[in-house]
Formats: C-alpha cells, structure tokens, sequence
C-alpha cells in the first residue's frame, strides 16, 4: 500500500532533530545570500552610472548560467554527493561574490566583468537545486517530507523577498555595495560550512547499468526520458508550465501599470508584491500543516489552476487594496501546490532519477518565464490589459480540469496508492 507522508509531522517537526537542521541552514543561507545578491548588483550598477540595459544584462547572464547547467546538475546529484555538491556550489559562489567585494571595493569592477561573474554564479546555483531536492528523502522520514517543502515554502519568500533584500539595503545604506557583496560571501561561507557538516549519506540504488556507459549526456537524455515518460509528471509539467506563461508575464509585467491605474505608486506596488508572498507564506504553512491529500494530484492541478481565478479581477481592480488581496490568494494557493508537488517528487520518484526529475522541473520553468514576460506586453497592448488578466484567471482553472481528467492525473493518483513509495 502507498505510505508517503499521509498524515502531517508539523511543519517545525524536520528541525527538532537530525541532519535536516544543517540541510535547511544550508538552504537558508543560500537564500539569503540569492537575495542580498539580488539587490546589491542593482546598486553597484546605479552606483557605477549603469542603466536598465546593465541590470537586464547582468540579470539575464545570471539566469542564463542557471538554465545551461541545471539538467547536468541533475545528473551530476544522481551520481554523486549531494552533500559535496552542496558545499562546492557554496565555495565557488563564497569566491565568485568575495571577488566581487573586492573588485567594487576598489573601484575596479566593471559590468561586462559583473555580468560575467554572474554566469559563473547562475552556473553553480543550475547545480544546488537538483542536489538539495535529491537530498532531502535521504535527510529526513518519508513522514517529514511533506513539512520539510512546507519550510522551504516559507523560507524562500521571507529569505529572498524580505530579509535578503533588507541586509543588502541596510549595508549599502551604511557602507558600499562592495561591503554588501563581501556579506554575500560570508553567506556562502556558512553554509559550505553548514554543508560540511551533514552526515555522509549510505550510497543511492544503483542507477540502470546503461546511465554509466554514455556519460553525463546520456544520464542527463535518460532523466529526461523518465520524466516525459511518466504520465503525471508529464501532465503535471505541461499544466504548470502553460499557468506560468499565462500567469507570470501579466505579474511581472502589466500589474504595476495595473497599480498605478488604481491610484497607486511605488510603495502601493510593494506593498501588492508583499501581499503575494505573505499569501505564499500562509499557503505553504497550511498545507504542510495538514496530511497530505487523498487526491493528492487532483488536489494539486486544481489548486493551481483556480487559484488563478482572481487574476481576472487584477486587470478590472480600481482599489489598490483588492489588488493586493487578489494577489494574495495567488500567492498562497501557488505555494501550496508546490508544496505538494515538491512532496510527491521527493517520495513517488525513483531515487536514481530524482535529481535529474528536479532539474528537468526547474529547467521548464526557466525556459518559459522568458516567453511569458516577451508576450505580456504585446498582448496587453492588442487585447488590453484587462483581457490579458481575464484570460490568465479563467483559462488555467480549464486546463486544471483537463489534467484532472484527460491528462490521467486521477488515475495516476489511485495507481500509487496501491504501489509502495519509491525508495
């Protein structure tokens, strides 16, 4: 009979013990240091006389380095040690960011060399993810595997959107974006360290005899093949990718002029993207804090899919405070379906493919932002923004239902509960 994580450990339960400590200081960490990044490159082209051109440049090398990496580093966390992945991944960021602090410093850094150390940054974070998720079934009980992705719903938000942002703000404020830079250096010092101190995990199961005899290229086509080739992961990607290029775009695009037409400024704007992730905060406690669901996929693509439903008010909203609240509610049941999918991941994927399944899910998602946010403005220009918002709020909650039914989702869902978790 399936055994995952039915019933609920406590979302704190993964930290009151064990090695799952280390890993989640090493997740935070890493987080926290993304985002003081995030923030600190954009002042150190501001401080230089760069542009919005510079900060594009800068940002699309980092993610370009991101999406050449992420499915060798897959393969690379099937393998390998996750753990020393985890460690190295901090190493070259500690030294990538510490010689950035002393390029700005001394007054020697320039964007194309910015942009270039950003590769190098966006290629070590294409290997960290793959590695962490691949790690956690070997860290913590099948039990806690639920409430492990319920903590990292949390600390993804509150790391990169708030506590991050507001170091990188406060040393800038009061020292240099160089100084900043060397705080992002010192965060990756501590969680290679923190890496360091995880145990050595028992070797994996062994992978297929025929993932050694082409190299990484054939690991990397034969995880690929496994993901694609298992129905609901297939049917779960193609859903989830379909939300993003109807959802995120207008987000990231077409709401601040949403706001503005609503009466709001700057401050009115954050407060808007805060309410989205406070809603992802809430949304990934809740459903951690429960057991996971009968329907578990079912529940998964319809939380996704009608939690857009009030991105079709955004495009109409004349008050900023019900943009706000609409925004809120997408953010909180977009966390909790990751969650739940970050969960069945972790117990329902063979373990020898679980790096390389992880990295192919965040190699989706990187390849269609961009052709979400390039048709976004297009689009608002020729159908009006209010369309392009109604039809990211009435369109996913359709293609949920398809999923659920055409897309085997329910079927895939009875069939586990008779099979064994996999590992």
């Amino acid at each position: 009979m399936h055994s995952g994580p039915t019933r609920t450990a406590g979302i704190l339960a993964p930290l009151r013990g064990g090695p799952y400590r280390w890993l989640a200081a090493v997740l935070a960490l890493s987080l926290v240091g993304t985002g003081t990044w995030t923030v600190t490159y954009v002042f150190q082209l501001v401080a230089t006389g760069g542009d919005a051109g510079d900060v594009s440049a800068v940002a699309t090398a980092a993610s370009v380095g991101v999406l050449l990496a992420v499915l060798a580093g897959g393969a690379v966390a099937d393998r390998g040690s996750q753990r020393a992945v985890l460690a190295g991944v901090a190493a070259v960021k500690a030294g990538g960011t510490a010689l950035l602090a002393a390029l700005s410093l001394g007054e020697a850094l320039t964007t194309p060399v910015l942009a270039g150390l950003a590769l190098l940054l966006g290629l070590a974070d294409g290997f960290f993810f793959p590695a962490y998720s691949a790690l956690v079934p070997r860290t913590v009980p099948v039990a806690q595997v639920l409430a492990v992705n319920g903590l990292e719903g949390v600390l993804r938000p509150v790391a990169m959107l708030v506590a991050g942002p507001a170091l990188a703000g406060l040393v800038v404020r009061e020292t240099s974006p160089g100084w900043s830079f060397a705080v992002v250096a010192t965060t990756q010092v501590a969680a290679a360290l923190a890496a360091a101190r995880l145990p050595r995990p028992a070797p994996g199961p062994a992978a297929p005899a025929h993932g050694h005899s082409g190299g990484s290229l054939r690991d990397v086509r034969d995880g690929v093949r496994y993901g694609l080739g298992t129905r609901w992961i297939r049917t779960t990607l193609l859903l989830a990718s379909a939300i993003l290029v109807l959802v995120q775009g207008p987000i990231e695009v077409l709401l601040p002029f949403v706001v503005t037409g609503a009466g709001g400024g700057p401050g009115a704007f954050a407060a808007v993207l805060a309410a989205f992730g406070a809603g992802g905060v809430v949304g990934a406690v809740v459903v951690a804090s429960r057991p996971l669901p009968r329907r578990d996929l079912s529940f998964l693509a319809l939380v996704w899919g009608l939690g857009t439903a009030p991105m079709a008010l955004v495009g109409v909203a004349d008050e900023v405070w019900l943009v706000a609240l609409c925004t809120a509610v997408v953010g909180a049941t977009y966390s909790a379906g990751a969650v739940v999918w970050g969960t069945l991941l972790q117990v329902r994927v063979a373990p020898e493919y679980l790096g390389r399944v992880s990295s192919l899910d965040f190699f989706v998602s990187l390849a269609f932002l961009p052709v979400s946010m390039a048709l976004a403005a297009p689009l608002g220009s020729l159908l009006g923004t209010g369309w392009v918002f109604l039809l990211a709020g009435t369109v996913p909650p359709l293609l949920a239902l398809v999923a659920v039914t055409a897309g085997g989702l329910r079927a895939d869902e009875t069939a586990a509960r008779r099979e064994p978790v996999a590992g």
